[in-house]
């Protein structure tokens, strides 16, 4: 089944971009969310990664640690976090919840930053906590926890990827350009 954002990419946005060469059109590859859990708790594990496979409906994958470092008392191959990565059906349906329902329920909400782009055409971004999403009820959560969110796009800079967001309807933050007039 096709989601809502996928359609809408390829009837609307693939018509309407100034290039004429399909493979040109910058496209989404993927999203990718990973959140670093310093505990080793299993409890906190396990709850973690039934809020992942909630909010996007595949399965979370634990990340180990590749050395040990004293410092932090950390050994190898020690869980310290959980990602997952969604590709087509899932990125989009995931994408589409986040535009429309999460990201609006954020309290005071002023739209995502503008320099979050890495330069060669990717968006990351963080999020605070997970209740903003309709699947995570407040009494079914043991501790709030934040996240980070990569979206990897196929643009070659990052004013195409912007572009490529902003016909998706991702809300960017309006910078006012103040008035550099001196009044005598």
């Amino acid at each position: 089944m096709t989601q809502r954002l996928q359609n809408y990419f390829f009837e609307q946005i693939l018509s309407q971009w100034p290039e004429k060469n399909p493979s040109q059109i910058p496209r989404l590859q993927k999203i990718v969310l990973n959140r670093g859990l310093g505990d080793v708790n299993t409890q906190i594990f396990e709850s973690s990664l039934e809020e992942f496979q909630k909010i996007t409906g595949q399965k979370a994958l634990i990340r180990y640690s590749k050395k040990s470092i004293a410092g932090f008392h950390l050994r190898k191959k020690m869980p310290v976090g959980i990602s997952v990565t969604l590709r087509r059906n899932f990125m989009y349906g995931f994408l589409d919840r986040l535009i429309n329902l999460a990201l609006p329920r954020i309290r005071d909400f002023p739209g995502l930053p503008l320099h979050s782009f890495d330069g060669y055409g990717n968006y990351n971004f963080g999020l605070d906590e997970q209740l903003m999403f309709p699947e995570i009820h407040y009494d079914q959560i043991q501790q709030i926890r934040g996240m980070d969110i990569a979206i990897v796009t196929t643009a070659k800079t990052d004013s195409e990827a912007l572009a490529l967001l902003q016909a998706f309807g991702m809300p960017f933050q309006k910078f006012l350009i103040k008035d550099t007039t001196f009044y005598q």
